[in-house]
């Protein structure tokens, strides 16, 4: 479940981003990024645990500073022992907003999972501080995170393998590069296992702001495939063997594009609204 938070304070958007998000023109993603985590006075920390290349977190701060954020610090987290330093939670305590990289989404779940830093991004987020993240750092935010599986459109009744995520939401279940790596099957395979959450598949260069309303907007170049299960009539996903194909009858699927939104509590999709001449 989501952390608690404090009664009185507003939580903070998730903002899970496809990969390849764009970095020279047209930022549109990174940029709306540091809007909501407060512009010129945005104190962004960067987590590049995900990814071994060692300048995956300063190339990220150079993009924020480049988009006039006022203070970015990267957490060097290599491994657990990382994730329990007092140094590293008092960096988080100061942002307004926090940037999960792109990488290998066990390598973040392993390392964070379960320690003070993990703890202190719920509790952050539930306080009113923005958490985005790539690639990895998208699959991660939500209760159940996808670790990996098959390209292919069919769902499969071993199409998915599922480990813990951040559990910064419990209503969603992302995969991203979507499109571009033909995830459909994965993704259908996630939600049928339990048809409570709602399936998102993210495009590159294309994110969700999903507010503390429920309500996410679509932003990017590419489109968000909604997977909504609420109408599912049949699942034969009980009684597949490994390998088979899954039928799903009633399963309800939406593809968004820039400024469409989607109300994850009343399960409704909207359209974008039209700019007047």
């Amino acid at each position: 479940m989501p952390s608690p938070g404090t009664p009185t304070l507003e939580r903070g958007f998730i903002v899970p981003v496809g990969g390849a998000e764009k970095k020279k023109a047209d930022r549109v993603i990174l940029e709306r990024f540091v809007r909501l985590c407060g512009g010129e006075e945005a104190r962004l920390v960067v987590i590049p645990t995900a990814s071994e290349l060692d300048d995956t977190g300063d190339r990220y701060a150079t993009l924020f500073e480049e988009l006039y954020a006022e203070a970015v610090e990267v957490l060097p987290i290599q491994k657990r022992q990382d994730a329990y330093r007092e140094d590293c939670l008092a960096t988080l305590e100061e942002a307004t907003g926090i940037f999960l990289t792109g990488g290998n989404q066990l390598r973040l779940s392993t390392i964070l999972g379960g320690t003070p830093v993990a703890q202190a991004i719920r509790h952050l987020n539930a306080d009113g501080v923005h958490v985005g993240g790539t690639s990895a750092g998208a699959a991660i935010m939500p209760e159940h995170m996808i670790a990996g599986g098959p390209s292919g459109a069919t769902p499969r009744a071993d199409g998915v393998i599922l480990a813990p995520g951040l559990g910064l939401t419990n209503r969603l279940i992302v995969d991203q590069h979507f499109r571009q790596r033909d995830r459909l099957g994965r993704l259908l395979t996630a939600v049928s296992f339990n048809p409570f959450v709602i399936g998102v598949g993210l495009d590159e260069d294309t994110a969700i702001f999903l507010g503390p309303e429920g309500v996410f907007e679509v932003v990017g170049s590419g489109a968000v495939t909604v997977v909504d299960p609420t109408d599912l009539d049949f699942s034969s996903m009980d009684s597949a063997r490994p390998g088979d194909a899954v039928s799903l009858i009633g399963m309800k699927l939406h593809v968004l594009a820039a400024g469409a939104r989607y109300d994850i509590e009343h399960r409704k999709a909207m359209a974008p609204e039209r700019v007047q001449d």
